[in-house]
């Protein structure tokens, strides 16, 4: 007998066979009537915690969500994941748990499904991690489902957000701030609850959602302190779980990832969320690689002035019309494939029509858009045969040709920048801090901070096997592939080598001779790196290329290469 008819049984008695009378017991202890066990029984997932101010209005939301569900007729269950903040975690060792999280909340979110048998699931979402954690295991699953993301914090004085504060930390190491400016520009960057204000890895990631039609376009990025407005949205969210919802691969399809690469390009978002939209394809089966989305992002302009390529914030953006607006757009223009279903049952196009037309201060129309490079660059050569990453639209150089200075941590290059050895016209190269090598390929947002606010942002560059925060701008190229913990030839770079950068070819290379290179790599030993046991050092084990998204090999006992 097949899982799905075993399953289709147990819930078949639910409601009065005898043989689950002890789960009507604990049923009769929530105060859930057993009699309505044979409605539509919705998982509310929140990935609240208490140690960040991103997911923390996300339990009185999940109450809401939990409203609609019942209003609707539904019963609806919530239970909680974890959530690892980037912020928090920024600069230090604690940075190597960030992307492992988006597999731990994963796993969790499908073995909740498949213990309690949920018809339908809400997954509430904020920091960096668990918006694709959620859209992987929703891929795994293919259940009826939605995404609500629980939406930005407010900007602080003169829309200073939290790039602003590791900037001004970079400058004040160099003496360019003083510690009283810095501390003020701390205590009010961030005056609430929510996800940063900037459109970093976060919001991002709150457009894709709506570009995927997997949540209501609009929704998302309703400010978190917006009270009445977020519970409509949370109340809205729980009563369609309730109703008629396709299953998620219907919107976790070719045409919904490329709608989200889309919508990414054009609000000048994060590299992670190439690295994102690569993992929902591979959990959700479908064929996607690098260079399609790059391709995408190619000829996708940036139509957002948003921080922190462009001056405006996320409330800002709302206020415009948002991702509706984006959306209309990229569909007036045949950037985005408007006829894409979202969850109310229309299209993408039909439940953006009314959205407001460009206001050309913060969304531009696509015939004059606020930057017609590609936000985001796929660069290749013999440096990163498998590709590497750059977000174009927040760098100023085009070009970069210069001597490398080499680190084998991140902590290494931080303390050679805040001691003043880099130095304008070096590229700095990073490695060791892949998916493997890190374990968990840490953002380097306290690094690239450092040379901004240090007045290095336009005459040095940085590569590196790790990745970057969304509040990252300059040179900045991360995600090479192979990393060198791997055997890639970021593992043969020496100091004074040569690299040469540039993102009108899309090449990153070495200046070496073929031969040197290879000679240098036969060489090569793989060092001694840190975290070799428990969930990092599976982690490592079981982890694939930064190129395919940073997924796990789905078989246990799997290495990967």
């Amino acid at each position: 007998m097949d899982s799905e008819t075993l399953r289709r049984r147990a819930r078949a008695g639910l409601a009065t066979g005898p043989e689950r009378a002890g789960a009507r017991s604990h049923f009769r202890a929530m105060g859930i009537d057993p009699a309505r066990l044979d409605g539509r029984i919705v998982g509310v997932c929140s990935t609240w915690t208490g140690t960040m101010p991103c997911n923390l209005n996300q339990l009185e939301l999940s109450r809401h969500v939990c409203d609609g569900v019942t209003e609707a007729g539904g019963v609806p269950l919530p239970f909680n994941t974890i959530a690892v903040s980037d912020n928090q975690s920024q600069g230090t060792p604690g940075m190597r748990a960030s992307l492992i999280s988006r597999e731990v909340i994963a796993d969790s979110i499908e073995l909740m499904t498949h213990a309690h048998d949920f018809d339908a699931l809400v997954c509430i979402v904020g920091c960096d991690k668990t918006v694709p954690a959620a859209l992987m295991a929703l891929a795994r699953l293919d259940k009826p489902a939605l995404v609500l993301y629980s939406g930005p914090m407010r900007a602080g004085p003169g829309n200073a957000t939290i790039q602003d504060v590791w900037e001004a930390v970079g400058a004040e190491e160099r003496g360019l701030m003083p510690r009283a400016e810095l501390d003020e520009l701390e205590r009010t960057a961030c005056p609430g609850a929510g996800t940063c204000a900037g459109q970093f890895t976060a919001n991002t990631m709150a457009v894709a959602l709506d570009c995927l039609g997997i949540a209501v376009p609009g929704d998302g990025l309703v400010a978190a302190v917006d009270l009445v407005a977020k519970a409509e949205a949370a109340r809205r969210a729980g009563a369609l779980a309730a109703g008629a919802l396709p299953p998620s691969r219907t919107f976790l399809d070719r045409r919904g990832l490329l709608n989200a690469m889309a919508g990414i390009a054009a609000s000048g978002g994060s590299t992670n969320g190439v690295l994102h939209l690569l993992a929902i394809a591979r959990e959700a089966g479908v064929a996607l690689t690098l260079d399609e989305l790059a391709g995408v992002a190619a000829r996708t302009p940036v139509l957002a002035n948003l921080v922190p390529s462009g001056r405006h914030v996320a409330g800002e953006f709302h206020e415009a019309g948002g991702t509706r607006s984006l959306i209309r757009e990229l569909a007036r223009g045949s950037l985005l494939d408007g006829a894409a279903p979202t969850v109310t049952g229309r299209s993408l196009a039909q439940e953006t029509a009314d959205a407001p037309p460009p206001d050309g201060e913060i969304l531009f129309p696509f015939e004059r858009p606020y930057k017609e490079t590609a936000a985001l660059v796929v660069l290749r050569g013999n440096l990163a045969p498998g590709g590497s990453l750059v977000k174009a639209a927040g760098a100023g150089l085009r070009r970069h040709r210069g001597p490398a200075r080499v680190f084998d941590s991140e902590e290494a290059c931080a303390e050679a920048v805040r001691a003043g050895l880099a130095q304008p016209g070096e590229v700095l190269v990073v490695r060791y801090e892949g998916p493997a090598g890190g374990p968990g390929m840490r953002e380097m947002l306290s690094v690239t901070s450092s040379v901004v606010g240090a007045g290095l942002g336009e005459s040095v560059a940085l590569v590196t096997d790790g990745r970057f925060s969304g509040a990252t701008r300059g040179l900045m190229i991360g995600h090479v592939a192979p990393e060198a913990a791997r055997g890639g030839p970021l593992a043969a770079v020496r100091d004074g080598d040569t690299i040469a950068i540039d993102l009108d070819t899309c090449t990153l290379e070495l200046e070496l001779p073929a031969e040197e290179l290879r000679a240098r790599l036969a060489e090569w030993r793989a060092p001694e790196l840190p975290y070799g046991s428990g969930v990092f050092g599976r982690y490592r084990a079981l982890v694939g290329s930064a190129s395919e998204g940073a997924v796990l090999a789905s078989t246990l006992g799997t290495e990967r290469v």
